[in-house]
């Protein structure tokens, strides 16, 4: 009867190393990536080309009008300096974004593009390429995934996915978000009794 004890207790040490074996070791999940067979695409918003008009569709969504459409009938003017100039077109404009003037990304004789501050005309659908010149962090991010949003697979060896451009969530006029609210206020905390009626 004395040696049962010693024996069980040896039992059991053998038992619980075995099932703790490799415990540290890390267990693999799902296989490692294939090669990409999935294509990133990067919107480009309606708004880069045209702009909403007063008519509504049969939906009641805004129709939009192209930028040729108007711009293509007037005498070219020189680009404003800034949006309280405008006389014709865009008036009431809203420009916040800092010290910078209509021309530090329009061309002053071509409206409807861009420039990088090298002076390089960029097609005004190539806009992600001229505010990375001056927001590198965001940039930054945008290329590892952190900013700017996306659906579809991370692993592009699972599926495509298709990622927002800078002007989907910023108005390139006034990019700073503006202040938000909670949809659903916060709840006010349970007094002290029912809190630890529900521990």
């Amino acid at each position: 009867m004395d040696n049962v004890l010693p024996t069980r207790l040896l039992c059991l040490l053998v038992a619980l190393s075995w099932c703790g074996c490799n415990r540290d070791a890390p267990r693999q999940l799902q296989p490692p990536p294939g090669p990409p067979t999935g294509v990133e695409t990067v919107l480009v918003p309606e708004k880069l080309t045209s702009i909403e008009s007063d008519e509504k569709d049969a939906l009641g969504r805004p129709l939009r009008v192209p930028c040729a459409t108007c711009h293509s009938l007037a005498d070219a003017r020189p680009m404003p300096s800034r949006p309280e100039q405008l006389q014709a077109f865009h008036r009431g404009l809203q420009f916040r974004h800092g010290e910078l003037s209509c021309t530090s990304c329009h061309q002053a004789d071509a409206p409807r593009s861009l420039h990088l501050a090298t002076g390089q005309a960029l097609p005004m659908t190539e806009v992600m390429t001229l505010c990375s010149q001056c927001h590198g962090p965001q940039a930054r991010d945008y290329k590892a995934g952190a900013h700017g949003g996306m659906t579809g697979y991370w692993d592009l060896s699972r599926g495509g996915r298709t990622r927002n451009n800078c002007v989907s969530c910023h108005d390139p006029h006034t990019p700073k978000y503006a202040g938000a609210h909670p949809v659903m206020a916060p709840r006010p905390p349970l007094p002290h009794s029912e809190a630890r009626a529900h521990e």
